[in-house]
């Protein structure tokens, strides 16, 4: 996401590398680029021309022409002025009522459907609450059955009524459902329109009044840039919402919506949608944006998504066979597979500091694994359990088993044996780091 701006902004910078000592000037030369950089990038004109002034403001201030590393505070005050931009800090839903009520507004295509679902699956598996889904799109074709399909795959109820064409008589029926059932929290999916148009709005203000929900999330496309911006401020005069959720941003390389979307309608983004899955869903942290934006990678992040899929006794019974040295390729295959659940594997590389560049033309498909997954799984048990035992004869059949060549398969076996050896040096205190980062790079190959 932002390949486009992050890459404006690092030739913008050169202007500051490139000279032996920082002046007025070459500041202004800078930000003169960076402005243009975020113009590009399909953020409003005020708010860039803006936004540069206060970082010149502050490099000025901050005393940037006798600094050791000019560069560096540079790029630490735009990190910092990114963030102030963007919000500053993430955003908490509020769950706080029982049932909480969830309005959930946007146009059509925005994605709010998607959304809807992907919110119940987060509010179930990160917060611990009982969700219901309320399908309140009455109008758009085959919108309730959408809906039911993918309650169905977070495993929540979907409350709908397809005998109605009140979705206001539908949400209250619903909240009464959820009441009665002990569910405590309510999650509004609305009709939207291929334009704004009175009669949307009317309907949408009707829900809100007859609902009175605790938190109000407008949904926006993040690849239609100031478009999204535009329909914000739109919808945030008739709705007064709680908060942004910005769809489908993992295709973005602009990102003119995420930069301008707070400054126009002064209300939190609060979740970022970053895939198709119905986990791809994240709190939106500003300050961890900033630093993506500027190369600076996001390891916090990828920190927090490991640890979702960390098992501690597992992960104490593999620190034993490492120890006795029987690691196997089903221990392998295991981390593959936490690995892949973690996300996007292009995505999770680029919040490490550096490697969003070194992968930007590096194109990583979701199914990057489903080689070595056919390969090990082309396995007898016993191979697993003891791959020494793989001889010539076996590879072969192994190969041909998977739909690969002996090629690919003496590959696998080779990234196994180096896997091992650098997980042994890690959990006896050496070094490893490093490698491990080689080898996601080699076994996606």
């Amino acid at each position: 996401m932002f390949e486009g701006l992050s890459e404006k902004l690092e030739r913008s910078f050169k202007i500051l590398k490139g000279q032996g000592y920082i002046t007025e000037i070459n500041v202004a030369e800078t930000l003169k680029e960076v402005r243009k950089a975020l113009i590009d990038a399909d953020v409003n004109f005020r708010i860039a021309k803006d936004f540069t002034n206060k970082v010149k403001e502050n490099a000025l201030g901050e005393k940037i022409l006798t600094a050791v590393s000019p560069g560096q505070l540079m790029v630490k005050i735009m990190r910092d002025e990114l963030a102030a931009l963007m919000g500053e800090d993430a955003q908490d839903i509020n769950l706080k009522a029982n049932p909480a009520i969830i309005l959930i507004a946007g146009l059509q295509g925005s994605g709010k459907t998607t959304f809807s679902a992907k919110l119940a699956n987060f509010i179930k598996r990160k917060k611990g609450r009982q969700p219901l889904l309320v399908a309140c799109d009455v109008y758009r074709p085959a919108a309730i059955e959408q809906l039911k399909v993918l309650g169905e795959q977070v495993e929540v109820e979907v409350y709908s009524d397809e005998g109605s064409k009140d979705p206001i008589a539908i949400a209250r029926r619903a909240i009464q459902h959820a009441k009665t059932n002990g569910l405590n929290t309510v999650i509004i999916d609305t009709a939207g329109r291929l334009a704004i148009d009175e009669m949307m709005m009317d309907e949408i203000s009707g829900i809100k009044k007859a609902v009175q929900p605790h938190e109000i999330l407008f949904v926006v496309d993040a690849m239609t840039g100031q478009d999204a911006v535009n329909t914000a401020k739109v919808f945030n005069d008739r709705l007064d919402y709680n908060g942004v959720v910005l769809t489908k941003l993992d295709g973005d390389t602009r990102g003119g919506a995420a930069l301008s979307i707070k400054a126009v309608v002064d209300k939190p983004i609060k979740f970022v949608g970053i895939g198709e899955k119905m986990d791809a869903l994240d709190v939106f942290h500003p300050k961890r944006m900033a630093e993506r934006i500027l190369g600076m990678g996001d390891i916090l992040s990828l920190v927090e998504k490991a640890q979702e899929q960390y098992d501690e006794a597992e992960a104490r019974s593999l620190k034993k066979k490492l120890a006795r040295n029987e690691f196997n390729l089903n221990d392998f295959l295991k981390q593959i597979q936490q690995i892949q659940k973690m996300g996007n594997i292009k995505d999770l590389a680029g919040m490490i500091p550096g490697m969003g560049k070194a992968l930007k033309d590096t194109e990583i498909e979701d199914d990057a694994f489903k080689d070595i997954e056919a390969i090990i799984f082309s396995m007898t048990p016993a191979e697993r359990e003891n791959p020494k035992i793989l001889n010539g004869s076996r590879r072969r059949r192994i190969a041909a088993g998977s739909g690969t060549n002996i090629v690919e398969v003496n590959r696998l076996i080779k990234q196994f044996e180096e896997t091992s050896k650098m997980m042994r040096t890690i959990t006896t205190g050496g070094g490893g780091a490093r490698k491990m980062m080689q080898m996601m790079q080699q076994m996606r190959r």
